[in-house]
């Protein structure tokens, strides 16, 4: 006889009660898991909102650190070619970076496929199948 029959066998209440009170301390210990996992989150969450914020300001004082330099080398040019030339070579110098890295991610995104998890459907369609086919024995 296992440890958990004798359990059972030594107290006077019936199983229907045992099985009962287990279902509802079950219910109990899943809920006030998933309170932790919730509060677990929103902490994480914070953090996160917080780092994203920072990242965010970093790369806008990138972008005009980046302006910065380009008016740098404007004026640079200037002092060997008028103002407007030196302005239209560094437009068509940003602009065609601006093209080949566009080309670039475009192709990236085409090798990447559709953005959808096919690997999970695939396999929770295989599963589906084998539960339907364990059903119908």
């Amino acid at each position: 006889m296992s440890t958990i029959e004798r359990k059972i066998q030594s107290t006077d209440e019936p199983v229907s009660v045992l099985v009962s009170r287990a279902s509802r301390q079950i219910s109990e210990l899943v809920r006030e898991e998933m309170q932790l996992a919730r509060a677990e989150m929103t902490q994480k969450g914070k953090r996160f909102g917080k780092g994203g914020g920072l990242f965010g300001a970093a790369g806008l004082i990138a972008v005009l650190a980046a302006q910065a330099l380009v008016a740098t080398c404007i004026a640079a040019l200037a002092l060997v070619l008028p103002l407007w030339a030196s302005a239209l070579i560094l437009t068509a110098v940003l602009a065609v970076a601006a093209a080949v890295i566009a080309m670039v991610g475009k192709k990236r995104i085409a090798e990447a496929g559709a953005p959808v998890p096919e690997q999970t459907i695939d396999s929770l369609k295989a599963d589906l199948a084998e539960m339907k086919e364990k059903a119908h024995r």
